[in-house]
């Protein structure tokens, strides 16, 4: 009896693959390969994920939503097996290519859905990072499969009917709800009462004062203006953004110069088509801003102003989800209280306020280093009263 080769299919090496790790059908001598021959692996695993997409294209809350579990983990693992499979068909790959080829395909998908405009720069630019690592992982599940096993197609079949069985059955599963806060603070050079003004109406404002902030670098429309008016329910903030959304910031607490606390009212026409991700509007299945509050501190010369904003994710990855939120919302806060900080210092009550304040800083600077005229004479007639009160106890003292 022959001896088995250490590579034949029963000790483990994929039926598709010959014993030296490549394919029957390719030469051991393959003079001539095509242009990028190398990069179509990446491709048929990123083509297998817009597929996949097209099949999740279910409204929020429906089955085959984009949102769902099913989709977010399950698809890109499936385009780094399909990577890693296709490749392991030609020749036997390394455990790095197991890892970076489906990490690029993954990302190749993403920006696909872009280019077919089935996702918007917002979502594409939050999720690449998350589909990029699944992928990967699932590439290296894939490359132990294609080296210790004899079912890679099988594998890859059992990977790819998965999330099509869960996208049906995952819209009976409740969604779990987090919601978490976020708080910012900043020390403004001029009075409360300044500060409070340019909070309640913030009139004319340009891309520039607003779009270093992140979430507006990935596609949400930078704002306009933000004006209070009172209506018969009481005061309102209407805040407008580029592409027409507009929305309601109504107040539930307002202490003049010290603190304002509100709540958000969305319109059916508060964002159009296409002016956000569906998968991102406020309001919606899966985000939504709780309240928002501000806190005005004088210190001195200055205002500690403080923003706290509540706010809801709804996901079936919001150990994902929430950290994304944290961090674009604070640094949105901390866009916005810079934007307030210089409207504030800026204006003209707040540099006359800030003038005036230097100016007697100064004075009292000048009046500890040298005495005012007024504070002489005081002085000076404090010796000498003290002076005529010692010659009149000794005068007394020698006529007795």
């Amino acid at each position: 009896m022959k001896p088995k080769s250490p590579d034949s299919p029963s000790s483990g090496t994929p039926p598709e693959l010959d014993h030296s790790g490549a394919s029957p059908a390719v030469s051991e001598a393959e003079p001539h390969r095509l242009p990028f021959s190398q990069w179509w692996p990446l491709i048929a695993g990123a083509l297998s994920g817009l597929v996949l997409r097209f099949v999740f294209s279910g409204k929020p809350g429906t089955p085959y939503a984009a949102m769902m579990g099913a989709f977010i983990y399950l698809a890109p693992m499936f385009v780094g097996a399909i990577t890693v499979y296709l490749a392991e068909t030609k020749q036997r790959r390394s455990w790095a290519y197991y890892f970076y080829a489906p990490f690029l395909a993954n990302v190749i998908f993403v920006f696909g859905t872009m280019l077919i405009m089935i996702e918007g720069l917002i979502c594409a630019l939050v999720i690449v990072p998350l589909f990029a690592v699944i992928g990967a992982v699932g590439g290296l599940l894939m490359g132990v499969i294609c080296r210790v096993t004899n079912w890679p197609k099988r594998a890859i079949y059992g990977i790819g009917v998965l999330p099509l069985i869960l996208g049906f059955l995952e819209v009976n599963v409740p969604l779990p709800e987090r919601v978490g806060t976020v708080e910012r603070t900043i020390v403004i050079g001029a009075a409360p009462d300044s500060v409070w003004r340019q909070i309640q109406n913030a009139r004319d404002i340009k891309p520039e004062e607003v779009d270093r902030a992140w979430i507006f670098r990935i596609g949400v429309p930078v704002p306009l203006a933000g004006i209070t008016q009172r209506t018969p329910s009481g005061l309102v903030r209407t805040i407008t953004m580029g592409k027409s959304i507009h929305f309601d910031q109504v107040f539930t607490d307002w202490q003049e110069n010290r603190y304002v606390h509100c709540t958000y009212h969305f319109y059916e026409d508060s964002f159009p088509a296409r002016a956000l991700d569906e998968h991102v509007v406020i309001g919606g299945h899966y985000f939504d801003m709780k309240d928002t509050s501000y806190t005005l501190t004088p210190r001195g010369n200055t205002t500690e102003l403080r923003v706290r904003m509540r706010y809801r994710v709804s996901t079936q990855f919001n150990w994902y989800a929430d950290a994304v939120a944290q961090g674009l919302l604070g640094n949105f806060e901390e866009v916005i209280l810079d934007f307030y900080r210089h409207r504030s210092e800026s204006s003209p009550e707040g540099n006359r306020r800030d003038r005036r304040g230097r100016a007697r800083a100064a004075r009292r600077e000048r009046g500890r280093s040298y005495p005012g005229f007024a504070a002489v004479l005081t002085r000076s007639a404090r010796y000498l009263a003290a002076d005529s009160r010692l010659y009149l106890g000794i005068g007394a003292f020698t006529a007795a």
